[in-house]
C-alpha cells in the first residue's frame, strides 16, 4: 500500500536509534523479570514471585510507553529481538542483587538520553523521559529495600519465608504510590 501521508518528524535518526535501543533494555528486563517471577513461583516464595510478576509487567509498559512515543513522533520503533534470558537462579538473593544492578544499568542508560537530548536540544523527548528519570529513581529504591529486608531479616531458620513475605507488600505499596500519583 502506498503512503498518502508521509509523517514528517523532529525526532532525529540518532535520538530515534537511541529510543530503540531503550525500548530493547526495557522488553529484556520484562523478560528477565518474567523468568525470576517463573522461578521464585517455582520454588514457592509466593511474595517475591508477585513482586517479580508485577516488575515484569511494569518494564513491558514502559517498553510499550516508549514505542509509543517513537511512533507518535514520526519514528519507526522496532520490535526488539530477545535472547538470552537466564531461568535458573541459586537463590532468592541472588535475583535482588542483580535486580538492583540491572536497574542501575537502566538509570544510566535514561540518563544518557537525557544528556542527548540536551546536546540535540531535543526538548520534547528531554520531557518525555522525564517521566522515566523518576520511575528508575523509584526502581532502584525497591529494589534496595527488597535487598534491606533480605539483610535485615536474614536468610537462617524462617528468615526466607518471612523475606518473601515482605517483599510482597512492596508490590502494594508500589501501587499505592501510582495511586497517590508517584511514577511507580
Amino acid at each position: 500500500m502506498k503512503t498518502i501521508v508521509t509523517k514528517t518528524t523532529s525526532l532525529s535518526k540518532g535520538m530515534e536509534a537511541r529510543l530503540n535501543e531503550q525500548v530493547s533494555m526495557e522488553s529484556a528486563s520484562s523478560q528477565y523479570y518474567l523468568a525470576c517471577a517463573s522461578w521464585l513461583h517455582k520454588e514457592g516464595y509466593e511474595g517475591a514471585a508477585a513482586f517479580m510478576y508485577d516488575h515484569a509487567n511494569e518494564e513491558r509498559m514502559h517498553m510499550m510507553k516508549l514505542i509509543t512515543y517513537i511512533n507518535d513522533s514520526g519514528g519507526h520503533a522496532l520490535a526488539p529481538e530477545i535472547s538470552g534470558i537466564k531461568n535458573e537462579f541459586d537463590s532468592l538473593r541472588e535475583i535482588l542483587d542483580y535486580a538492583l544492578e540491572h536497574e542501575i544499568k537502566v538509570s544510566l542508560s535514561i540518563n544518557n538520553i537525557v544528556d542527548f537530548c540536551f546536546e540535540l536540544k531535543d526538548f520534547a523527548t528531554l520531557q518525555f523521559m522525564q517521566w522515566y528519570v523518576e520511575e528508575q529513581r523509584e526502581e532502584e529504591q525497591v529494589c534496595r529495600r527488597a535487598l534491606e529486608i533480605y539483610d535485615i531479616i536474614g536468610d537462617s531458620g524462617q528468615g526466607l519465608w518471612m523475606i518473601d513475605k515482605e517483599i510482597g507488600k512492596l508490590v502494594n505499596q508500589a501501587a499505592k504510590g501510582v495511586e497517590e500519583g508517584g511514577a511507580a
